[in-house]
C-alpha cells in the first residue's frame, strides 16, 4: 500500500516553472464594454458627541423650589468648562444657577431649554426622571 502512494504523489524536485499565468492565453475582445462605476458618496460623519447627561426637574428637599439639574457630565470634561457651561446656561435662561462638583443646578424648570442648549453645545441630553 505504501508503494502506491509514493507513485501518485507529484514530484516538486522538478525543472518546470511553477510561475506560469494561466489566465496568459484569455483575451477581452469578445467581452461587452464595461462601464464604470461612480465613486460612492462618502456620507458626512455626524460631530461626535462629548457624552451623555442626564436633565432632571427636581422639586425633593428644596422647600418646594423646582430645579432643573445636569448630571452624569462625563469625566473627560474639565471643571473649568463645566463652570463655563453653568455661566452660559445662567445668562441664556435668566435665572440663577450654581455648579457643586460636576452637577449643575438651574433654578427653575428649564428642563426643555437645557436638553436644547446642550444638544447645539455637542453633549448628548437625556431627560431622566418623570
Amino acid at each position: 500500500m505504501s508503494q502506491s502512494r509514493k507513485s501518485s504523489k507529484i514530484s516538486t524536485n522538478s525543472s518546470e516553472s511553477l510561475e506560469q499565468n494561466p489566465f496568459a492565453a484569455l483575451s477581452a475582445s469578445g467581452l461587452p464594454a464595461g462601464e464604470l462605476r461612480p465613486e460612492p458618496v462618502k456620507k458626512e460623519k455626524a460631530a461626535k458627541s462629548k457624552g451623555r447627561v442626564e436633565v432632571r426637574r427636581e422639586k425633593a428637599g428644596r422647600g418646594g423650589k423646582t430645579v432643573t439639574t445636569l448630571k452624569e457630565f462625563p469625566t473627560h470634561i474639565p471643571l473649568s468648562e463645566l463652570d463655563a457651561l453653568t455661566k452660559d446656561l445662567k445668562k441664556a435662561f435668566a435665572c440663577g444657577g450654581v455648579l457643586k462638583g460636576r452637577v449643575v443646578e438651574l433654578q427653575g424648570d428649564v428642563c426643555d431649554r437645557a436638553i436644547e442648549a446642550l444638544s447645539a453645545r455637542g453633549y448628548k441630553p437625556v431627560k431622566a426622571g418623570g
